[in-house]
Order: C-alpha cells, then sequence, then structure tokens
C-alpha cells in the first residue's frame, strides 16, 4: 500500500459519501494502491452509518475506526496514523474544503524530490472575517516568538508524509495533542505549498472562536514555558516595587508623616497584586492540570470497533 488517507469525522454523515467519490476520481489512474482511513470520532449523527456502508461497498480499499466517544481531532489523527498502512499518509478534512487531487499532487512531489519527507499546504488566502483572520495571525507571531519549535503560518493538518515522519509522530505519547506543534518539533524537510479552501459541501464548522482560542492556548502551553516565565518576572517586578515603596513610605513617615486617608492607594494596590496573583497562579494551574493529566497514563482514544478490509476479505 503506498498511500493513505487519514480522514478524521465529527458529525459529517453529508460529506463522507462525496469525498469517497472525490478520492476516487482524483486517483483514477494513479498507477499506485491506497487506501481511506475513517475515523469516526464520536459523531451525534449518522456519520458511523454512512462510513458502514462505504466500508461494506468497498469501493476503494476502507477502514474505519470507531471512537467509544468524541475525543476531539487530534486524537483522531493519532488513530489513523495507528492504523493506516501505507508508505505515504495524508491527513485531509472529509468536508472537500480540501481538495484530494491536491494530495496527489503531493504524492508527486514525495516521488520526484527525495530531499522532502513532508510536503504541507497553507492556506494562500481566507475566506474568513478580518477579526478571526488577525487573531489566527497573531496567534503564529505570537507562538514563533515563544517557543523554540517555529511554526509556518497558516499551515494546517493538510499534509502527505512519508512512514518515517508517521512513525516519529506516534512515539509522541503526550495526552494533550496539538498538531501544528508536534508536526513542526518532530522536523524533517517539508515543502510548503498553497491552496485555497473550497466550501464546505454540507454542514458547519465544527470551530468557533472559543475552541480556537482554547486550541491556541494549548498550542502555546504545549510548546513553550514561556508563561511560567511570565509569572516569575512579574512576582519579582511587583516584589522590587512593593519594597520600593514600602522605603517610600517608612521615609514619608519620619519625614512629615502621612494622614490617615490612602484609602484608594491600598484598594488600588491590592486589586493590582491580587490579579497579578491571580494571574500567576492560573498560568501555573494550566501547566499542572496538563501534567496530572498525562501522569495517569490514559489511552489518547479508545476504539469501539476497528473495520479493516483485509478483515473483510478473510471473512466475507
Amino acid at each position: 500500500m503506498k498511500l493513505s488517507l487519514i480522514v478524521p469525522c465529527y458529525n459529517e454523515c453529508g460529506n463522507v459519501a462525496p469525498f469517497q467519490d472525490a478520492v476516487i476520481s482524483a486517483f483514477e489512474g494513479c498507477g499506485y494502491d491506497y487506501e481511506i482511513v475513517y475515523v469516526n470520532d464520536g459523531s451525534k449523527d449518522t456519520t458511523m452509518y454512512q462510513l458502514r456502508k462505504l466500508f461494506e461497498a468497498q469501493k476503494c480499499p476502507v477502514k474505519v475506526v470507531n471512537f467509544s466517544r468524541n475525543f476531539g481531532k487530534e486524537s483522531g489523527i493519532y488513530a489513523g496514523l495507528s492504523n493506516a498502512s501505507g508508505q505515504y499518509l495524508s491527513v485531509i478534512d472529509a468536508d472537500l474544503q480540501q481538495d484530494p487531487a491536491l494530495v496527489r499532487k503531493m504524492v508527486e512531489i514525495l516521488d520526484e524530490q527525495p530531499e522532502y519527507d513532508m510536503v504541507a499546504a497553507y492556506q494562500d488566502r481566507r475566506n474568513e472575517s478580518r477579526i478571526l483572520s488577525f487573531f489566527k495571525k497573531n496567534f503564529y507571531s505570537l507562538i514563533n516568538r515563544l517557543s523554540t519549535v517555529k511554526l509556518k503560518a497558516d499551515a494546517s493538518d493538510f499534509r502527505t508524509f512519508r512512514r518515517n515522519v508517521a512513525d516519529s509522530i506516534l512515539e509522541l505519547g503526550e495526552y494533550h495533542r496539538f498538531s501544528k506543534g508536534i508536526f513542526a518539533w518532530v522536523g524533517y524537510e517539508t515543502c510548503y505549498i498553497p491552496y485555497v479552501a473550497n466550501p464546505r459541501l454540507t454542514g458547519e464548522t465544527k470551530w468557533n472562536f472559543r475552541k480556537l482560542m482554547n486550541y491556541a492556548i494549548d498550542g502555546i502551553i504545549g510548546y513553550s514555558t514561556a508563561p511560567l516565565r511570565f509569572a516569575t518576572y512579574a512576582g519579582c517586578l511587583s516584589a522590587a516595587a512593593a519594597f520600593l515603596y514600602l522605603i517610600a513610605v517608612i521615609i514619608e513617615k519620619l519625614a512629615v508623616g502621612i494622614d490617615v486617608p490612602g484609602y484608594a492607594t491600598v484598594i488600588v494596590l491590592i486589586l493590582f497584586l491580587g490579579g497579578l496573583q491571580l494571574l500567576c497562579i492560573g498560568i501555573i494551574g494550566e501547566y499542572v492540570g496538563r501534567t496530572f493529566e498525562q501522569s495517569k497514563g490514559r489511552p489518547i482514544y479508545i476504539a469501539r470497533e476497528i473495520l479493516t478490509y483485509e478483515n473483510k476479505k478473510q471473512n466475507p
């Protein structure tokens, strides 16, 4: 098997069948074997029913990993990599915003240019609001300043890579996964190509502003200790400022005396220092929480069932 297309699915009942048809059309006459590895990430609609139909039909080799509940796209990617057989592996969404024909182009690049281990697509232009574009742009700028791992701006999970890259990713057993950071952390030579996302075929995007913010926080905390260093610096600065203010109060008391009021100053200082302490505790809590969850050693996902075309051939 030369190529495995890994397709995480969450509530994509109207998309999976057209997606498979698009894949078959895109790879017609390619001259090599490929498979589609669908990962049903605890969908609440009839996605799994549709995937069973595709599996039973086997218009092309199909595997289905059915999660016991929703574990998230990052776990879906990991499960797909774990169950894929191809020497090349491609991560692609089921909503047809990412054209399967571009995967064929990625494979050609890897075949013709052996110096590259991975081909990643980045959005040349985005069809989204200016506010969302502003936050995404500044996220990449911020995380690249804080982290030693540099992320390509607007590069998505849509990429194709060799088996050695997949093996390196599977060695990273972290529970809180940030795929963009993982792809950057493992290294390897990467060729970046532009693409323009198509409109979703059916359904609505699963990403809203809140989820994107949480995803960004996961990325910053997972690949940088700068927030912890900020808490240390902020604590040192506030302690130094408090010490200097203490000296000023003592001098003022000895020189001219102090009026009783001083209420506003005390309240402002209490609010400022209290807010700073809560901020630092919150930052530390984020890291401690992730350490706690990782220490449990729980699996990244639980598969309720795994359907493979190899088993179907043995047990028709």
